[in-house]
């Protein structure tokens, strides 16, 4: 855990890297919609975020970045996301002890100063913000939402702001969906506070709409490291990519993927290296 920015690796290597994977892509027919910064630890914590922005803006496609907006109270890192196109910050509690809960942050970080940081940010910038709610049972219900929705609507120029629960694997296994009732009652909430057509769900199974680049299990293991895929999806990944389940059942062997079930549904991630991430906050994606 740390708040300390700093070089994770050189810009021009990630730029190459990049490249490469939209050239593969672009051989086969996929759309790149975006180039996202998506957390294996948060992605403000790379002191060269800016540059490589930048640098991949060059490409000629437009560059969006998920942040658990833990360091947002920085300006170095409020200019650094500047140069993106999108923006989507964490907004799971206001409350300080909720988010601690939820968030598990360092210990050094403040809520209400990274909350003045997110609605500084949001005046200055220029492209599509977007906020990300994570409601959990038992935590940020009840008056939560309420709270929330008050300080999302405080935030100028908010294009969309998303109430999600929890639909992949958790942390800990006590995290669980609130029930029916209290998600559509923060649903209406969110729109009486944002208005109707700024609130969305991301409540259920996003689908099996994933790309690839011809080479399968550098695919799987490149999709699975920040995403966890259901068994459904990965047949289908399997049959669009004309390949069979033996390269799932190799990476198992292989112990670079493990299986694991969450919600009556396999899941298949990547296995994580023993290393000492650094991430801030660590459930940015749950």
């Amino acid at each position: 855990m740390t708040c300390e920015r700093r070089t994770f690796y050189k810009p021009e290597d990630v730029v190459t890297v990049v490249k490469r994977k939209i050239d593969k892509a672009s051989l086969i027919n996929e759309t790149v919609d975006y180039l996202t910064f998506v957390p294996d630890g948060e992605p403000t914590l790379d002191i060269n975020l800016g540059k490589e922005i930048v640098l991949l803006k060059n490409t000629g496609l437009r560059v969006a970045v998920l942040t658990n907006a833990s360091l947002i109270w920085r300006r170095d890192v409020r200019e650094d996301l500047q140069k993106a196109d999108v923006v989507s910050l964490k907004v799971d509690a206001v409350n300080e002890n909720m988010w601690r809960r939820i968030n598990r942050p360092h210990r050094d970080l403040k809520l209400d100063i990274i909350l003045e940081g997110m609605t500084e940010f949001v005046k200055e910038f220029q492209g599509t913000i977007i906020t990300e709610t994570m409601l959990i049972s038992n935590v940020n219900y009840g008056n939560e939402p309420d709270k929330i929705a008050e300080f999302l609507g405080k935030l100028e120029k908010l294009n969309r702001a998303y109430i999600a629960v929890p639909t992949r694997p958790p942390t800990e296994n006590w995290v669980a969906p609130p029930k029916e009732e209290a998600i559509i009652a923060a649903f209406q909430i969110f729109s009486e506070k944002l208005g109707a057509d700024r609130v969305e769900y991301l409540i259920g199974y996003e689908g099996n709409a994933f790309a690839f680049t011809g080479k399968v299990e550098e695919d799987l293991l490149g999709i699975t490291s920040v995403h966890p895929m259901r068994e459904a999806a990965i047949i289908e990944f399997l049959k669009k990519a004309h390949a069979d389940w033996e390269a799932v059942e190799r990476l198992l062997k292989e112990g670079k993927l493990v299986a694991l079930e969450y919600g009556g549904n396999r899941y298949y991630v990547r296995k994580l290296e023993q290393k000492a991430d650094a991430n801030p906050n660590i459930p940015r994606k749950h």
